[in-house]
């Protein structure tokens, strides 16, 4: 089974679908008996989902143009 460490630096893959299937299997398996894990795994679930949302009119194009270079530089750690 994978540690915490391991699952955590998956999420993001895993919430893209954009794990090897083993990789995918392992996670999930991990998710299955580790309570933090699953908490880590909303959490950044909720994240993802807060930055869907549309960003309202009152940001700048400049101000949306970082926050989305912040984002993508946050997906690849």
């Amino acid at each position: 089974m994978i540690t915490c460490k391991e699952a955590v630096e998956r999420l993001w893959e895993y919430l893209d679908r954009n794990l090897l299937r083993l990789e995918q299997d392992e996670l999930d398996e991990h998710l299955g008996v580790c309570r933090h894990c699953c908490g880590e795994l909303e959490f950044a679930e909720r994240i993802r989902e807060m930055f869907r949302r549309p960003i309202g009119p009152e940001l700048s194009p400049e101000t949306r143009m970082r926050l989305d270079t912040l984002l993508r530089g946050l997906e690849r750690q």
